[in-house]
């Protein structure tokens, strides 16, 4: 990644109308791809985005820019990523585009791209949208401008797809379910997707107005839907982030359940109907308690850097299916290309039909560590984790905790923060750890 000058680890992010984040910047960036999908292939793309207000000039920016090129552009509106990723590959497009930063604040935006399979592009691919990137925009002769569309019936061929993930012979029927869309991509489609499955849904995080999203709400605010949960006496909540490729959940007693408990259900499910390939991969922040709990089960665990780029890279290097991140982040290969979190949370509700359990019962086998992350912010050349006032404290907090305990800095790969976490068996020396390291980071940036 050192390489690049405009991609990071998932696409192009940041604030908008500074850095990177500009309407000019996504016009070139559009023609700049165009340019080079247009080589071959058929010279389409598809265009999806979150339901921030930027979203709209982005989108014209990038479809000027496509047309520009050459390239034929299909609009699709609001759409969870891991939708663009999907009809990116039924609809035989060279690339799908999506407008979003995720879990951001609404004031952030981003750009990224799928290949015409679905996948995150190659890398050889975006280094060479970066050099044309370099390069002045020349607009193809008129005759060769590309057309824009739009795909009016994506929502219907979404919600389809995501149904068609859960067992045919099953139904949600008895289950009050809350639903919490963070007032974002899937806010007209998850809760529809549940009721025609058959479960009494209640929804919140469904009124955007182009400011209001991942605002205390969805998967990484999860008051609103554990009050939820308690108030309306669900069976339990699923949370989703503002593009829809995170999940996280709530039992009916208001504990949450993160991507790490989601994956040993969805491992554990897999191990006993003989269907699970290899292992699972986690990442540097999975839970001690995960990798235990699989070890018991006789279920390899293996963990990449933090990211779902690298889960990706390091399943495919394996052959492994199932995968993902404590964020929410859950891939599983035999039912998408990417992190999908309607279909992960329709998977977890099948192995729940199938074992005649609650979400609860679900993990009553897996003993999660304490586990406290402290984000520092941080701008700036100097690199604090390299300070020796920084190194010697965690040295001294490793041998403390020993093999029952883990200390993990890095930085993020999405915002200017350093994150030091610390993991062990006991909440209350693990807290002090962790705010003593943050400290020690603190005074030297």
């Amino acid at each position: 990644m050192s390489q690049r000058k405009f991609f990071g680890t998932d696409g192009i992010r940041g604030k908008v109308g500074s850095g990177q984040m500009t309407p000019e910047l996504a016009l070139k960036l559009g023609w700049a791809a165009g340019r080079v999908l247009a080589r071959s292939g058929s010279r389409k793309v598809i265009i999806g985005k979150d339901t921030r207000i930027s979203g709209y000039m982005f989108e014209s920016a990038l479809e000027a820019g496509f047309s520009s090129a050459g390239l034929n552009v299909l609009l699709m509106g609001p759409m969870p990523t891991p939708a663009v990723a999907y009809l990116t590959r039924t609809f035989r497009a060279e690339a799908g585009v999506v407008i979003s930063a995720s879990h951001n604040p609404y004031y952030d935006n981003g750009i990224k791209f799928f290949s015409t399979d679905g996948s995150k592009l190659d890398d050889e691919i975006e280094l060479q949208i970066e050099a044309e990137l370099e390069k002045p925009l020349e607009c193809a002769e008129s005759q060769h401008l590309g057309k824009v569309s739009r795909i009016d019936d994506a929502r219907g061929r979404y919600i389809e797809y995501c149904k068609g993930n859960f067992p045919a012979d099953q139904t949600l029927s008895g289950l009050k379910i809350v639903v919490d869309c963070a007032h974002g991509a899937t806010y007209h489609i998850a809760p529809a997707v549940f009721r025609e499955l058959g479960a009494d849904v209640v929804a919140i995080g469904v009124e955007p107005n182009g400011m209001n999203i991942n605002e205390m709400c969805g998967a990484t605010s999860m008051a609103a839907i554990r009050d939820k949960v308690l108030e309306v006496n669900a069976d339990l909540g699923i949370a989703l982030d503002g593009d829809g490729d995170r999940i996280m959940m709530v039992t009916r007693d208001g504990e949450i359940v993160d991507g790490d408990q989601i994956l040993y259900i969805l491992a554990r499910d897999a191990k006993e109907r003989g269907i699970l390939k290899g292992g699972v991969v986690g990442t540097q922040m999975a839970n001690l308690g995960l990798e235990l709990a699989l070890k018991d089960e006789g279920i390899p665990f293996a963990r990449s850097k933090v990211g779902d780029r690298y889960v990706m890279e390091l399943l495919r290097e394996r052959g492994w299916r199932i995968g993902g991140e404590n964020s929410g982040h859950i891939l599983n290969l035999d039912h998408g290309t990417t992190g999908d979190g309607i279909v992960a949370g329709i998977l977890v509700l099948a192995s729940m039909r199938r074992c005649g359990k609650d979400l609860k019962e679900m993990i009553a086998d897996l003993k999660m560590f304490p586990q406290i992350l402290v984000n520092v912010r941080f701008e700036g050349d100097r690199n604090p984790l390299e300070a020796e006032s920084v190194t010697s404290l965690v040295a001294e907090v490793e041998h403390k905790l020993g093999e029952r305990g883990r200390v993990l800095l890095r930085k993020s790969g999405t915002e200017p923060l350093l994150r030091v976490m610390v993991e062990g068996e006991n909440e209350e020396s693990v807290t002090r750890f962790a705010n003593a390291i943050a400290d020690a980071v603190k005074r030297v940036v």
